[in-house]
């Protein structure tokens, strides 16, 4: 938009029409490439000041022949908004990265709440796909699933005889939770063979950090890294200080991560000012994370222990306690998920978690497909955990003495 001032040359006389006509054409037309061009324009400006083009443009011809080939002859009602929703869903997916997903809003709520804890109705359980299939990861204590007898490592077939198999993580979650006193029916499959249950959903109680001290070592259980984490794994260690600890326990199995600040919160109570990660896109380092100074368990005995279900943050604390040689690593090899993905709120509540770097430890590894491997290996079987024993934790504990 012009203003209505009087255009004028510097030396006070007025410009000649011809001239004003003359640049109002090319202003506009500046304008008009501008804005029609405006994706090129930035793809081709942005590597010039370091950054990665935000935008670019699709031919959606062929999607909207599609549409049009459904609209005239599906014999059915059709939902504009869901195919509009599958159409993101499966943009996202073609990238071909397991990390990278479009959640609608629902979804999006869950994720959500499966970041600070607040679960509602629900049954206690964790989940994630391992060899493409939805496994428990992690019962919580004291809840619904570990009372009903449902134990890590089954793989979720069906929810309220709906099987789940072509479903993600998270429309799955959505299917088992509800209102706190309903049931919800499950089928899984444990060691060749399938077991139903029917459990009663609860209000679960899921904090992030747990911890005790047995006979001088103190246990330090972490279920995934939030907002509270770090705050709840230091009021714990100086518990221990306090209490005079001979070694500490790290406890990271069944934890598929979270945020990588609260890692680097959880790496401080070990490390004093070291880089804990780095990430890098296109290879290049991006940003690097440091502990703070004065970590309270700094120079105490440690063992971390890990399974295939430690992942991400997990592994980033692992991984940095490790090659600082701040403690040994007991168990099996983590899952190996060395990527970090950035959360992007798009319309409708919908939001986008895409990969946008990969993460290395601070000998420069990335750990992706290959894990944390333990300096200790030790397994545990579902007799070992049917007997309720704990192998892993006796082997760490062992360590320590």
């Amino acid at each position: 938009m012009f203003s209505r001032r009087r255009v004028r040359e510097e030396n006070g006389r007025r410009v000649p029409t011809s001239v004003l006509v003359i640049a109002i054409i090319f202003i506009a037309g500046l304008g008009y490439i501008a804005g029609t061009f405006n994706n090129q324009i930035v793809a081709t400006i942005a590597p010039i000041f370091g950054k990665t083009a935000y935008g670019g443009t699709l031919d959606f011809s062929s999607l909207q022949s599609t549409y049009q080939a459904v609209k005239a002859n599906y014999d059915g009602d059709i939902d504009d908004a869901k195919l509009i929703e599958g159409a993101n869903k499966g943009l996202v997916e073609a990238l071909g990265d397991d990390y990278s997903v479009y959640m609608n809003q629902e979804e999006t709520q869950a994720f959500d709440d499966s970041l600070t804890g607040t679960i509602g109705g629900g049954i206690g359980i964790e989940m994630g796909k391992r060899n493409d299939l939805l496994t428990v990861l992690r019962i919580l204590k004291d809840n619904p699933a570990e009372k009903a007898g449902i134990v890590t490592g089954d793989v979720i077939l069906s929810v309220n005889d709906e099987v789940v198999d072509t479903l993600t993580v998270d429309e799955a979650v959505t299917k088992i939770r509800g209102d706190a006193g309903t049931t919800v029916k499950l089928s899984v499959a444990r060691d060749g063979a399938v077991k139903e249950f029917t459990v009663t959903r609860a209000e679960v109680n899921n904090p992030s950090v747990y911890s005790n001290v047995v006979d001088g070592v103190g246990v330090i259980t972490i279920t995934r890294f939030d907002d509270q984490t770090g705050s709840l794994a230091r009021s714990a260690a100086q518990e221990f200080k306090n209490q005079d600890v001979k070694g500490v326990v790290l406890d990271l199995r069944g934890n598929g991560g979270g945020y990588v600040t609260a890692a680097q919160e959880v790496a401080s109570l070990w490390l004093d000012d070291k880089i804990v990660v780095s990430e890098r896109t296109n290879g290049k380092v991006v940003d690097e994370l440091r502990t703070t100074r004065n970590p309270i368990l700094g120079g105490i005995p440690t063992v971390v222990l890990v399974n295939a279900s430690s992942a991400s943050a997990s592994e980033i604390v692992a991984g940095a306690l490790q090659d600082y040689k701040a403690a040994k690593i007991v168990g099996t090899t983590s899952f190996g998920k060395g990527s970090v993905q950035k959360l992007i709120e798009l319309p409708g509540g919908a939001e986008l978690k895409v990969t946008v770097a990969r993460w290395y430890t601070p000998n420069g590894v990335n750990i992706s497909k290959q894990g944390i491997s333990p300096d200790t290996e030790v397994g545990i079987t579902p007799e070992d955990i049917s007997a309720q024993r704990d192998p892993q934790l006796d082997a760490a504990k062992g360590l320590l003495n």
